[in-house]
């Protein structure tokens, strides 16, 4: 009987549920994500595993802004007029890989419908940069 809550839903079992884990690895990933006003999945998308990941100095980056311009059912990116370029985000983008010491890095972005080529000169863009840099 332990093993109910209230309203008859049952207990996640602890392999199910995410461990929060605020550390100083964390707060620098948070802090540079921030002063280089860059997006990441992890935050856009509401991902539970943005604690383990950014304390492992880990990070999907988002390109192209934060408005995606469609609005899939199973994604929690918000939807709608998504705001101008931002021809400096491939600069700093780089910069925040750089920093972060990564030898691997995730590089995804919203969809972006109303531009002509979907965002693809400001992906090529961000690979060149952070080739640059690596």
């Amino acid at each position: 009987m332990s093993d109910i809550l209230l309203n008859n839903r049952k207990k996640r079992p602890d392999w199910l549920k995410i461990k929060i884990r605020v550390d100083k690895e964390f707060n620098a990933t948070k802090n540079l994500m921030t002063t280089q006003n860059l997006h990441t999945v992890c935050e856009e998308a509401r991902c539970p595993n943005i604690y383990e990941c950014w304390s492992r100095n880990t990070a999907t980056i988002m390109i192209l802004g934060d408005t995606c311009t469609r609005s899939c059912g199973f994604c929690s990116v918000k939807t709608g007029k998504p705001l101008h370029v931002d021809t400096m985000e491939p600069v700093r983008t780089a910069h925040a890989v750089k920093k972060m010491n990564l030898k691997h890095v995730v590089i995804t972005s919203v969809t972006r419908d109303d531009l002509r080529d979907g965002g693809a000169e400001i992906f090529a863009q961000t690979i060149e940069r952070v080739k640059e840099r690596m």
